[in-house]
């Protein structure tokens, strides 16, 4: 079973991303656990403060070391595992369809995520195995980031999609887009099927559809055919 543990100060957020779809499935079959945990309950602080100002001075605030620092050592306590701990931030390394393989191989991730102006420099030294990015881009916390990895890690592990050849051919699979697809009816607004794709010839459709694939990479994402 795969382990997933999230840091974080809104452990809330989570309460119904998990329970739909293909987490929940996945989760049902014991075929990976998440377990929420609130970065405030690892404060040493009466008030449960996690966070203070920058030295040096400047906007936002910041999370301190201690109180990140006791969750993620609990956490690898708890459940004696190869565990990898992954800062959730801009400046990490951009994941893609090729990155998510290589997570399909830890026991247990650990995501913190980070809010604010982020986390002591000294915890992302001395506790933190890797940074990792869902974009270029800014977002108000690691949260989000941190559900994405997980469903895009998710549904590549065995046993989790109910038909895994689904998996074969779709988008970024072969650095390819996927072709396009459709369903019924037939005929909407004067847009008709192709017909190939109703003509029962499995291998005709095969040829299609990698055309096709090729065709749609072209427009949209040319850069991919160069790998």
């Amino acid at each position: 079973m795969m382990q997933f543990s999230i840091v974080t100060i809104f452990p809330k957020m989570f309460n119904n991303i998990f329970k739909y779809g293909v987490i929940n499935r996945a989760i049902t079959n014991k075929i990976i656990n998440i377990n929420i945990f609130n970065l405030r309950n690892f404060s040493t602080n009466k008030r449960k403060k996690v966070d203070d100002k920058i030295y040096g001075g400047g906007s936002g605030m910041l999370f301190m070391f201690l109180p990140l620092f006791n969750a993620v050592t609990k956490i690898k306590k708890m459940y004696k595992k190869n565990s990898v701990v992954i800062y959730l931030s801009p400046q990490g390394k951009l994941l893609n369809y090729k990155n998510i393989q290589y997570f399909l191989k830890v026991e247990h991730l650990i995501f913190i995520c980070g809010r604010y102006r982020g986390i002591d420099e000294r915890f992302i030294r001395t506790q933190v195995d890797e940074e990792w990015s869902i974009g270029n881009y800014i977002l108000t916390g690691g949260e989000l980031p941190a559900m994405i990895f997980i469903d895009s890690i998710t549904r590549l592990l065995p046993g989790v999609l109910n038909n895994k050849n689904s998996l074969l051919n779709e988008t970024f699979s072969k650095n390819l887009l996927d072709c396009p697809h459709y369903t019924r009816p037939k005929k909407i607004n004067n847009i008709v099927v192709p017909k190939i794709l109703l003509s029962g010839n499995h291998k005709k459709i095969k040829k299609w559809r990698l055309q096709q694939s090729l065709k749609n990479t072209l427009i949209k994402k040319p850069n991919f055919l160069e790998k």
